[in-house]
């Protein structure tokens, strides 16, 4: 009678043993998603402004564009102009920015009717929204020249008539940049990549 309860017992364990791990499992897998991956390599965001319109959608009445950022990127490679990058915002605001990479360090940059010029040659921008100049709103038509310092980059919008960007705050420090913006993931209809 021992050997058949001692039987049902080695039965029991096994799938009492199961039933355990799930949960465990479950509460490991959450505390290294939310405790180790999303603070230190990936994060959403949600873009709450038209600056990047029509790259990236944040208008009021519009299904405002959610990305995932790559936390890691820029651990591997400095940025690269044309890069989306999220980046702390430089007036003190306390949720982070997000632009576009126009200037590297060094660069010498100015706007001239609209137009960008990096050292002196117009940058070819065709993500940007061509709107007319504001009059009254200085910074939006003509701006610089400005010299990128080390360890900085030029950040812009690509709806610029309608950007606070590095024309009004100045370049943003490397230290301040977050991470590049890897993916759209929501609205289901424009996922894929941020430029796209």
């Amino acid at each position: 009678m021992n050997g058949e309860r001692e039987a049902r017992t080695r039965r029991i364990n096994p799938t009492l043993k199961a039933l355990l791990e799930i949960p465990a499992i479950a509460l490991i897998s959450f505390a290294l998603v939310f405790g180790f991956v999303r603070p230190v390599v990936a994060a959403p965001f949600y873009v709450g402004s038209a600056s990047m319109e029509p790259t990236l959608h944040g208008c009021k009445g519009c299904a405002n564009d959610r990305l995932l950022i790559n936390k890691l990127a820029y651990d591997v490679r400095a940025p690269k102009r044309g890069d989306i990058a999220l980046f702390e915002d430089q007036q003190g605001g306390e949720d982070p920015l997000i632009k576009r990479v126009v200037g590297l360090p060094g660069d010498r940059l100015r706007l001239r009717e609209g137009e960008l010029y990096i050292n002196g040659d117009p940058l070819e921008e065709p993500y940007v929204k061509n709107d007319p100049c504001k009059p009254g709103y200085p910074k939006t038509c003509s701006f610089g020249p400005v010299t990128v310092p080390e360890n900085h980059y030029f950040m812009m919008g690509d709806n610029r008539t309608n950007s606070i960007d590095s024309r009004f705050f100045g370049p943003v420090p490397e230290e301040d940049v977050i991470g590049e913006a890897l993916v759209r993931f929501w609205p289901p209809a424009r996922a894929g990549g941020p430029g796209s």
